[in-house]
């Protein structure tokens, strides 16, 4: 700056540096740390103990929903689904003589009851066995990406035991936290961005989807869920992830930090006019 005209007592005026301020839209940031999860995400487990007689996929395979993962021995429940269909078949056989007949009254009313009783035992019976042969097999329960595979063909699995894990990864729920006072104007479809330090130079959008419904006591804040298109499958599961949340935009006079001057709760700056500085 150049120096003012003289100041009252005869001291010279001091230099000052100006510059000129703005309007900008602006508004509150909010910055919140959050975890990314699979869409939808399984264990494949059997639903028996048995044994592995054969191994559908590979290691991070993208399958389909209904694709056969997995074949445990089935010889013992093969035999027994053969003999239900005998059995069933033989009852039909006997039941459709049996109301020949009884149109003929050759039998009793209450012998082809016990028939008609014996034959849908008989097809509750297959049903049953039918079941336990597609327990025998399995399949992706839905779209998505298979990760290792943890046993082997002879491998005996029970209850439990993982086989491999299904993700689907196409679209990305992301968890993450605010405290409660910063609650309002948050709204599902609200758009965000979202980076990882994997991917510095790239940033990932999505949308709100939910914000729970319970503020948690312990930490006064509430979890809200977005979600983010993953169509190339670069976020995985477990990844942290730093969102931005933009509140109240509104116009804003802009002026440099160093340009405002403190006293007790107010902030003040020097507007230049006509070569004086005045407080305002």
């Amino acid at each position: 700056g150049k120096p003012g005209p003289p100041a009252a007592g005869g001291r010279p005026a001091p230099l000052v540096a100006t510059v000129l301020s703005r309007q900008e839209s602006i508004a509150a940031t909010i910055e919140a740390l959050g975890t990314a999860r699979a869409n939808e995400s399984v264990d494949v487990t059997a639903k028996n103990s048995n044994l592995v007689t054969a191994i559908h996929f590979r290691d991070g395979q993208v399958v389909k929903r209904g694709d056969l993962l997995v074949e445990l021995d089935s010889a013992a429940v093969r035999a027994d689904l053969a003999v239900a269909q005998a059995a069933l078949t033989d009852s039909q056989s006997q039941f459709e003589r049996s109301r020949e007949l009884l149109a003929k009254q050759l039998v009793s009313k209450s012998q082809y009851g016990q028939l008609e009783a014996a034959m849908k035992g008989n097809e509750a019976r297959l049903a049953a066995a039918r079941a336990r042969r597609e327990d025998t097999v399995i399949r992706a329960p839905f779209s998505g990406r298979v990760g290792l595979r943890r046993v082997s063909v002879g491998s005996l699995v029970n209850p439990g035991t993982v086989i491999t894990t299904l993700d689907d990864t196409s679209t990305i729920k992301l968890d993450f936290r605010i405290p409660e006072n910063q609650l309002a104007g948050l709204r599902a479809g609200l758009t965000l961005p979202a980076q990882s330090p994997a991917f510095p130079t790239r940033s990932f959008e999505g949308k709100i989807a939910t914000v729970d419904s319970r503020v948690d006591e312990a930490t006064r804040s509430v979890t809200v869920r977005a979600l983010l298109p993953n169509p190339d499958g670069v976020l995985k599961a477990g990844m942290f992830l730093t969102v931005q949340l933009e509140q109240d935009r509104r116009n804003a006079v802009i002026v440099p930090e160093e340009a405002l001057v403190p006293e007790t709760d107010k902030q003040y700056v020097f507007v230049v006019t006509d070569a004086v500085a005045n407080k305002r």
